[in-house]
């Protein structure tokens, strides 16, 4: 029986099912419990103010044995006019008939609303955990990534979803740049005058809106781009203060402007593996010592831009590398050893150059699907 969630009870089910799913999968990484009901809760997430999202549960007596959401993105329909609303949050065990009766009571609701066509998994939107993992199962997933089993694939594309678009992981393990990233990184600082500087910790809140700002001007024309709202990154940062030093970051000035932005992240779920999604009482003191005290050996990069106008210019690509090399320099003497660099559309040719010069390869494939509601 499908259900929609209702009541603490209900969000409990939908945010416990995945540890029961993948308890015999060594790779999966169960999310902190407190910032999962946070991510849905309506007073908390700032993706609501632009959306309108619905949960469901599937129920085998009482046992929950499937969760899926839906969503309207307002931002979307407002950019890109084309009647596409989403699905996200898919876990269900390996039965047919439960994957389609969720995917069934996802698309009901969003045709009732006049959706034309669904895509995802998007957990919201595609600024947030996105896609589903269709190659490199054999490793855990860096923070803010999905995980997934063989099998969702298979009932997905048996329901009709096709590929929409692929995105990939890359893994990096070079301990210096190539000799070819670094003559890029050379010629552009030649070209013009480069300022690269790590984040301003004491001025949190206006470096916040110097990102937002190339973050959505270097994203506008890729597959699927809807802009970030200030809300959004705000509670981003707030959610990653805690984590983050100024050195993590880089922002790059061309002639006195903001030109490029690199953001990385201690990869946490290698710190929290074994916390079982729960901070308190004594997480957070691992979870601190791990990060705070011991040396990180895994990172993400999770956002990285361009200003408009070096887009497609080998000059943009110096910038990009140039703070690359920065947080190179940062991280690996404190002992990064590993650094993966997500997501990248399949067809970002400047974005698959970049990692093509630094030596890096996709270890990681992730998958949006869509489907026509006729």
């Amino acid at each position: 029986m499908i259900r929609p969630v209702s009541g603490a009870a209900d969000i409990k089910a939908f945010i416990d099912l995945p540890a029961r799913l993948y308890a015999d999968d060594p790779n999966w990484v169960r999310p902190l419990d407190m910032d999962r009901r946070d991510h849905l809760n309506p007073k908390k997430n700032p993706f609501f103010e632009h959306a309108e999202v619905r949960l469901w549960l599937a129920w085998r007596g009482d046992e929950c044995v499937g969760r899926i959401s839906a969503q309207i993105c307002r931002l979307h329909l407002e950019r890109h006019e084309d009647d596409t609303g989403f699905f996200g949050f898919l876990e269900a065990e390996d039965d047919a008939e439960v994957f389609a009766a969720l995917l069934a009571a996802a698309e009901d609701w969003l045709k009732d609303r006049g959706i034309r066509r669904v895509r995802g998994p998007f957990n919201f939107s595609i600024n947030e955990e996105m896609g589903l993992l269709v190659d490199g199962y054999d490793t855990p997933p860096a923070v803010m990534m999905t995980h997934a089993l063989p099998y969702y694939a298979t009932r997905l594309e048996a329901l009709g979803y096709a590929k929409a678009k692929d995105v990939f992981a890359y893994d990096m393990d070079k301990y210096e740049l190539p000799p070819l990233a670094r003559a890029v990184i050379k010629r552009a600082r030649k070209e013009q005058l480069i300022e690269i500087r790590p984040i301003n910790m004491a001025a949190f809140e206006d470096e916040l809106k110097i990102i937002l700002d190339i973050f959505n001007q270097s994203w506008q024309d890729n597959w699927g781009f809807v802009p970030m709202t200030e809300a959004e990154i705000t509670k981003m940062g707030k959610d990653l203060k805690m984590l983050i030093k100024g050195e993590y970051g880089r922002i790059a000035y061309v002639d006195g402007q903001p030109a490029a932005m690199i953001v990385s992240l201690p990869d946490v779920n290698d710190a929290i593996r074994d916390l079982d999604g729960r901070l308190f009482p004594f997480g957070i003191f691992r979870l601190l010592w791990r990060l705070k005290v011991s040396p990180i050996r895994r990172w993400r990069v999770p956002l990285m831009g361009i200003a408009r106008k070096y887009h497609g210019k080998s000059f943009g690509a110096g910038l990009v590398l140039g703070m690359i090399e920065d947080l190179y320099n940062y991280h690996y003497p404190r002992g990064a050893r590993w650094v993966e660099l997500s997501w990248v559309l399949e067809d970002n040719k400047p974005m698959t150059s970049i990692a093509r010069m630094l030596g890096s390869r996709p270890y990681k494939t992730y998958r949006i699907y869509e489907r026509g509601l006729d």
